[in-house]
Parts: C-alpha cells; sequence; structure tokens
C-alpha cells in the first residue's frame, strides 16, 4: 500500500509527560464527562494562541463515526421490513433502467448512485422527512431518481406502465403511461418534483437559500416556518463544483439548524475516485468544520462495531489512516478472500481481529451509509442540533450489492445492462422474492396491498404528513394596483429627463407601499443598491439581518443611511451573483413551495446574469419560477467606462433561449412601467409559470409620454413610435425621395430617433417602431409559421409583420446588442422589404457613450448611413 502521502510523526521529547498530560485528560473525561473536557480543551487552545504558539486543532477527527455505539439510541422502526423495502427499491430502480436501455439502447440512465445511496433515502422517507406542504423541502441526488420513482411505485402513485416508460417522455402518453423524466425537473413533472438538482452544484446552493429564506418569511411574520428542514442528499464528487462549497459560511452565519445534508460519499465520481490518493470525507470534514458546519461522520455500519471493540491497539484506526480512497474503492470492488488477504493481513494485529469470520462475513461488512441504524442516529443527531447546519458524510459503496457487473468498479457509473448471472445475484444478495425467470426478465414487484411491507410503507409515510416528493401548486392570488396608482409619473413623463434604472426604482419603491401587494415584494442586490440609486430603499423597508443591527452605521446620520433589521425586506447578498440568484428562486418559487405567492425583483449588472449564472437562472426556470430580473445597466455603449467584462451585448441572446422567460428591452419608462404591470398581473393574478426578464439603462435622456392604447403592443413586442415626413430646408432640394422604416430598442432608440429626424431633413418618409421584445416577436412569428406548416388556414400573420404594414421601404433595425438580437425576426417580416441589422458584436471598450456607439455603427450618423444606402439601391 502507498503510504507515502502520511506524515511523519513528529518525535516525542519527553514521553513521561507527555503519558502525565494524557492521563491527566483522561481523568477529566471519566471523572467529568465530555462536557468538561471540552472546556478544558477550549480553554488550553485559547491560551496557545495567547502565547502565539502557532497551533490550531486538526480538523479532521479519526476516520470512525461521530456517534458512538453508546450514544446512538434504539432504532424505532422494523429493521426487517424497512430492509425488505429498500431491497424492492433497488430491485424496481434497477429494472427499470435497464428494461429502458435493452429495448432502447440510448436512452442511458444510472443504478449505481441509488443503489449507494438506497438506504440513506429510505431512513429519510420512513422516519424523517415530512410531507405536505408545511412540510420538510428534499433536494434529491439526481442520479438516484430511479429509486425515487421505485418508491412512489410502491406507494401507487405511479404504475406499472410507468416505469417501464422511463426517459421516454414523448412516447408514454400514446401507451396510456406517463413518461418520467431523467432527473428530477419539475417543469416536466410539475405535480411530482419540486426541485432541479440535474445540474451539479445548483441543488446545495439552492438548498441553502431556501433555508435561509424560510427564516426570511418567518422573521417577517408572513409564514411561520419553524419546525421544518430543507434536507439536501448529494454526491460527494458533486462537492466539487464552486457552487456547492460558496454559501457554506453563510449557512452558519445564519445558523441555519434547518438545514441537514446528507454527502453520500461512494468515493466514485464518473470516471474514478472523488480523491484517489487521498479521503473525500476528510477533505470534506475539514472543509465543513472550517465553515462552520456540525459534521457528523457516518462512516462503518454496526458489524464493524464488535470490531473496534477488541481493537485494543487502535490497528483499524491506524490502518484507516493510511488508506486512501483509491484503495478504499479496490476493497469495495473485491472479495471477502481478497479483503482477508489485503485489508486484514496487513500486520499481525488486523489478522487476529478477523480470525473467526468467514470470507462471506467480511464481504457483508457494512459501511456506514448502508446500515439502517446508524443513518437513523445520525439523522436523529442532525434533526435535533441546533445552532448550526448540520452535514453528514456517509461513506458507501458505488454500485452496492451490483457484485462483480458493477459494485465498486470504474465503469459503475454507467452501467446501464446486466446479464441474467448478475441479475439472480443481485436477486440473490438481497433476498428478493422473485423467481429465475422473473430475474432474468426484469419483472418489476409489487407485494399485496395487505402486506406488512405496504401497510409498514403507508404508515410511516402517513405519520410524516403525506408523501414526497410532492409539488402543489395552490396559491391565493395576489391583487396588484392599478397602473396610474404608482406609476403615472413614466406613464405621462412629459419629457422629465431620467434613466429607466431610477424610473424603475421609483416605481419599486412605490409598490412597497401597497398594502396588499408590498409586504409580498423581496428586492435582491448583489451588493449594487447604491449603484442602481436604490438607497432610499434602506430606510423605507431596511435590509434584512436574522440578527438586526448591532452597530451603529457610519453614515446614520445621512437620509440614505445604512439599516439592517430582522423584518427588513431587501436581500442584500454581498457580492454573488450565484446566491443572489438562489435567493430569487426560493422566493420565486416560494408560491408552490409554501403555498404564499411572492414577488422577487433582483437587479443586477445585466453581463453579470444570463451570463455569469445561466445554469442558474435555467433551473429557476425549470422548477417553474415567477418573478422579475432587471438587467441594469445594460447594453454595450451605455456603461461608458467600464469595459469589456462589464458591458452586455448577449444576455438577450440568452434569454431567448429559455421558453418561459419573457424578455424586454424598453427604451422609455411608461413601456418599461407597462411590462412591470402586465409581468404582476400574469403572475400574480393569473398565475402563469412565468418569469421576465427587463433590461434597464443608466442613461439619463427625455422620457416621452406613452401614446395612448399602445398598452397592448408594447408586451406583444412592437408599437409605432413616431413618423417622420421628408422636409427639407425651403429652397434646398430633397436628396431622398423614399420611405425607410427604422426599428430600435432599449438604449439605441434615441439614436435611431435622431437617425429618422437626419434623414427626414435630407426628404426621406420615415416611421420608427419601437421594439420592447424581439425575442417575444420571433416566438409569436414561429409560432404562425408553425401554425402555417400544419396547414392551419386560421394561422395569423406574424405580429411584427402586422405592425410594419403601416411603413414602407428598406428595414433598417440597431440595438444595443449583438446582431444575432434583430436577426431573429428577419424570417418573419415582409418578403418584398430589405432587412439590415446594426448591432454591437465583439468585445467591449472602455470610453464614452458617444465614442462607444460610433465604433460599434449604432450612433445616428451610422443608422443614417444605413438607410441611405439601402434608399440607393
Amino acid at each position: 500500500m502507498n503510504t507515502s502521502h502520511i506524515p511523519t510523526p513528529a518525535i516525542d521529547a519527553d514521553p513521561i509527560e507527555t503519558a502525565e498530560w494524557t492521563q491527566a485528560f483522561q481523568a477529566v473525561v471519566a471523572t467529568h464527562g465530555p462536557e468538561r473536557a471540552r472546556f478544558v480543551l477550549d480553554q488550553l487552545v485559547r491560551q496557545a494562541h495567547i502565547a502565539q504558539v502557532g497551533w490550531s486543532p486538526e480538523l479532521a477527527t479519526p476516520y470512525v463515526n461521530t456517534i458512538p455505539v453508546d450514544q446512538q439510541g434504539s432504532f424505532p422502526g422494523d429493521l426487517a421490513i424497512e430492509e425488505k423495502l429498500a431491497s424492492l427499491m433497488r430491485w424496481n430502480a434497477l429494472a427499470m433502467v435497464a428494461r429502458a436501455n435493452g429495448a432502447y439502447g440510448e436512452l442511458g440512465g444510472h443504478i449505481a448512485s441509488y443503489a449507494s445511496a438506497a438506504d440513506l433515502f429510505e431512513v429519510g422517507f420512513n422516519h424523517f422527512f415530512k410531507g405536505s406542504r408545511g412540510g420538510d423541502l428534499v433536494f434529491f441526488q439526481p442520479h438516484s431518481a430511479p429509486g425515487v420513482y421505485a418508491r412512489a411505485f410502491l406507494e401507487g402513485r405511479l404504475n406499472e406502465a410507468d416505469l417501464a416508460h422511463y426517459r421516454q417522455e414523448i412516447t408514454a402518453p400514446d401507451q396510456g403511461a406517463r413518461g418520467l423524466s431523467s432527473y428530477p425537473h419539475p417543469w416536466l413533472m410539475p405535480d411530482f418534483w419540486q426541485f432541479p438538482t440535474g445540474s451539479m452544484g445548483i441543488g446545495p446552493i439552492s438548498s441553502i437559500y431556501h433555508a435561509r429564506f424560510m427564516r426570511y418569511l418567518s422573521h417577517r411574520q408572513l409564514l411561520d416556518c419553524a419546525g421544518r428542514k430543507v434536507w439536501g442528499v448529494f454526491g460527494d464528487g458533486e462537492m466539487d463544483e464552486p457552487e456547492s462549497m460558496s454559501a457554506l459560511t453563510l449557512a452558519s452565519r445564519e445558523k441555519l439548524d434547518n438545514l441537514v445534508w446528507v454527502v453520500n460519499c461512494n468515493l466514485q465520481r464518473l470516471d474514478g475516485p472523488v480523491r484517489g490518493n487521498g479521503r473525500i470525507i476528510d477533505e470534506l470534514e475539514k472543509l465543513f468544520r472550517g465553515a462552520g458546519w456540525n459534521v457528523i461522520k457516518l462512516v462503518w455500519g454496526s458489524d464493524w462495531d464488535g470490531l473496534f471493540a477488541r481493537d485494543t491497539t487502535g490497528a483499524l484506526v491506524q490502518t484507516f489512516a493510511n488508506t486512501v480512497d483509491g484503495q478504499m474503492q479496490t476493497f469495495a470492488a473485491k472479495d471477502g478472500r481478497f479483503n482477508r488477504d489485503n485489508f486484514f493481513g496487513q500486520n499481525e494485529a488486523l489478522k487476529a481481529l478477523a480470525q473467526g469470520m468467514t470470507d462471506e462475513q467480511i464481504d457483508r461488512l457494512k459501511r456506514g451509509g448502508h446500515d439502517i441504524v446508524k443513518i437513523h442516529a445520525a439523522y436523529t443527531a442532525a434533526a435535533r442540533h441546533s445552532g448550526q447546519p448540520t452535514v453528514i458524510l456517509a461513506h458507501t459503496k458505488k454500485g452496492y450489492g451490483m457484485g462483480q457487473a458493477g459494485q465498486g468498479k470504474m465503469t459503475t457509473h454507467s452501467q446501464k445492462k446486466l446479464d441474467e448471472a448478475a441479475l439472480i445475484e443481485f436477486r440473490n444478495r438481497f433476498n428478493l422474492p422473485l423467481t429465475d425467470a422473473q430475474a432474468a426478465n426484469l419483472e418489476f414487484f409489487k407485494p399485496a396491498d395487505d402486506s406488512a411491507e405496504m401497510r409498514y410503507l403507508h404508515t410511516q409515510r402517513t405519520q410524516l404528513g403525506g408523501y414526497l416528493p410532492r409539488r402543489e401548486t395552490a396559491a391565493d392570488a395576489v391583487p396588484v394596483p392599478a397602473l396610474a396608482s404608482y406609476a403615472g409619473f413614466a406613464t405621462a413623463a412629459a419629457g422629465k429627463e431620467m434613466s429607466t434604472t431610477m424610473a424603475f426604482v421609483r416605481m419599486l419603491g412605490n409598490l412597497l407601499k401597497d398594502k396588499d401587494l408590498g409586504p409580498r415584494i423581496v428586492p435582491i442586490v448583489a451588493d449594487e443598491a447604491r449603484t442602481f440609486g436604490m438607497a432610499n430603499l434602506f430606510k423605507q423597508v431596511g435590509i434584512y439581518s436574522s440578527v438586526g443591527q448591532r452597530y451603529e452605521p457610519e453614515d446614520i446620520g445621512s437620509v440614505l443611511s445604512y439599516r439592517e433589521a430582522m423584518d427588513g425586506q431587501i436581500l442584500e447578498e454581498g457580492i454573488s451573483e450565484a446566491g443572489a440568484i438562489a435567493s430569487w428562486t426560493a422566493a420565486a418559487t416560494s408560491y408552490s413551495v409554501h403555498g404564499l405567492a411572492m414577488l422577487p425583483f433582483y437587479i443586477y449588472y445585466s453581463m453579470f446574469g444570463f451570463q455569469r449564472v445561466g445554469d442558474a437562472i435555467w433551473a429557476a426556470a425549470d422548477q417553474r419560477s415567477r418573478g422579475f430580473l432587471l438587467g441594469a445597466t445594460s447594453g454595450r455603449t451605455t456603461l461608458g467606462g467600464e469595459g469589456l467584462q462589464h458591458q452586455d451585448g448577449s444576455s438577450h441572446l440568452v434569454a431567448a433561449t429559455i421558453p418561459n422567460c419573457k424578455a424586454y428591452d424598453p427604451a422609455f419608462a411608461g413601456e418599461m412601467a407597462v411590462i412591470i404591470d402586465h409581468g404582476m398581473r400574469e403572475m400574480l393574478v393569473e398565475q402563469k409559470d412565468v418569469f421576465y426578464y427587463v433590461t434597464l439603462m443608466n442613461e439619463n435622456y427625455a422620457q416621452p409620454d406613452l401614446p395612448a392604447g399602445v398598452e397592448a403592443d408594447v408586451v406583444r413586442g412592437c408599437y409605432k413610435f413616431a413618423s417622420y415626413s421628408g422636409n427639407v430646408d425651403e429652397g434646398q432640394r430633397p436628396v431622398l425621395h423614399k420611405s425607410v422604416t427604422l426599428l430600435g430598442s432599449g438604449a439605441i432608440l434615441t439614436e435611431v430617433n435622431k437617425a429618422a429626424q437626419m434623414l427626414a431633413a435630407q426628404g426621406a418618409n420615415v416611421t420608427v417602431y419601437s421594439v420592447t421584445s424581439w425575442s417575444e416577436l420571433a416566438r409569436d412569428g414561429r409560432d404562425s409559421l408553425r401554425r402555417q406548416l400544419a396547414g392551419d388556414a386560421s394561422a395569423p400573420m406574424p405580429f411584427i409583420e402586422q405592425q410594419l404594414q403601416a411603413s414602407s421601404g428598406p428595414i433598417i433595425a440597431a440595438t444595443d446588442y449583438v446582431c444575432a438580437v434583430p436577426e431573429s425576426v428577419r424570417a418573419f417580416l415582409p418578403a418584398d422589404r430589405r432587412y439590415i441589422t446594426l448591432g454591437t458584436d465583439g468585445f467591449g471598450r472602455s470610453d464614452t457613450r458617444a465614442a462607444l456607439r460610433g465604433y460599434f455603427g449604432v450612433d445616428a450618423a451610422s443608422i443614417v448611413r444605413a438607410a441611405v444606402g439601402q434608399l440607393g439601391q
């Protein structure tokens, strides 16, 4: 065995003194107990720090269970029945995946992850995971989804036909079945899954912010979340994702003892060991302890208790300390004879411990994550712990019980098929009530409804409040005030100069004052509230803090001073876009998770949205979030001095790819007000599963009144903003005798309007359209085209084509985004008219707005040149 990674122990210069200290400490433990011993150790550590000895306690503890045998308590369930149920779940999950791949080899699926985690899930389902709307939130390891389906099958929530159509969501309905999604996907199974976890790392950070949001609801006295837990079952390889680790200190800082993680440490990723040359459990223990979490190591099963009790020399603990995960994986993949020779055969003390054990007994020695009694003890300790979040590091074998076909193998993650011998071996391993033929044919098995197993399963879930996972959507509608009551200044701006960002903040302040809607609003920022002019909200509604404000802020005398409060409404997440979007998602799904509709407004630099945390936004879409994302300082030319990494030219392109995201780029405050108003009514009153992305600018310019009667067109994506007749100075000949149509959005509409006036001065007739949403126009066009191709004679003309019928001539479109954004509507324009798009493709630059717009070719002069060129043709 390679032990080169083990540090050489320091030489004891005075063994007698060491022995005296050791004996004295042991006497404290024996006489006064662990609490007194911990106090003494804490005092010694403080003295070491005062004396600047340069020492801190080792964060990793020995490779044994945190909860000793004498403290694990009695198991309250029927162990034999629970083991039978777990075995049935394993079989039905295996059969589901293997059958799908036997019929359709390309469908994929996973067996080994659930095989390692089955007991971790079952103890939770039978004893801890509370059901119902006011119950617990559970984030399921995505590769274990087949096991969750297998349990739902026994519960009667899915039938055999459903299981037979795993990963066949399109073809299943034709067979009278429900197709089961590959991983947890609320969009695809909206009454089943609550949280999408298929993208590694998104589940862990989301679970933390959901736990914190429950505290937020309680502290604001909107909903009592006391007694509810957030459970997350994740993989050890998943902990490598930055999102998995990024919010650990927030959980400890907020003392989220309503949060429990179970990390399934089967020691394997997709390709091999998570830490072949180290020990992932030790590494994670250090990480979580350092972050302030309560750590429970669940390493060895009950069969090891006797071995530890007989090991008076400490040989086992010492050997584990010298065994890396790569070797531990090999032990998992091999049989009892191999482990006798290669583990217990390492020294005489270990050999003596194994004497009297058969090879089969050695092979059946369980790791902690496969022992229901040990798991229950760990879960109980976690559920009772207060003041800290808890993580349980559960040691398991990947592909547990799959024998030579997959247990501990490098290829086990991708194992989808088993031959007849392997299936019968699995049947025998778990003592399943199947004949050889039934096992070979991968037949699903469900005990009789009146069997002891089925009665037990239903009784346990009934006592816990109902079945999980289950997603509910019922929530009371929230009334939205009349538009004029909070946004009259925007729709009737009368030419007043302001930025759309400032207009939004003023609207938000007004909405927060509404007695019905105001309390449901959740303003969210990632340390940019002052940047966006939101400092006035500090005093108005306060920043949420679970401990209030324990200091007097430096700007206490200022009108806009910083104010934290336990009932504060703003979630100020610091410099963490990933954290802020996780908070937004927790609020945006409150209607389904808690039965309480909330309305989050997350405002951020638009470049740090879809580009920075696009995966998290996609996951939010999957779970049918409802709320607003506000991309401030948007566009590539409005944020003059910031440059390449701050200037956004692509967020609308990415937003357009998310089916339930409605993206808008309003140029004026009135447009923005109409969009916000429509979105609130769509999400809070009509309760549609959509969310809005609205870009805002920091450029001050004159805001016109919103033309009468254009509200519906604003929401659909464009309206006629202005018309200019060719009008040259007296005595001059008109240069241009033709008509041209200009389209513009966001910050560039002002340039488009300037260009229109310049073209009119040369004699051209110009029609200007304000495009509020390129993506909505494109979706409308694709829907019309789809209906036409399907032979629908009643299919309407695309809306953008209808609108342009009031204009003529070539069409020039200009935006502050890449050309692909306005190009998205090309197919739906009148076929006989030329279409030219101007955009900001390329990297951003630092300069003035005027210089940037000239450089990218989206200023008024560039638009005029493009129009003249087309009119010349």
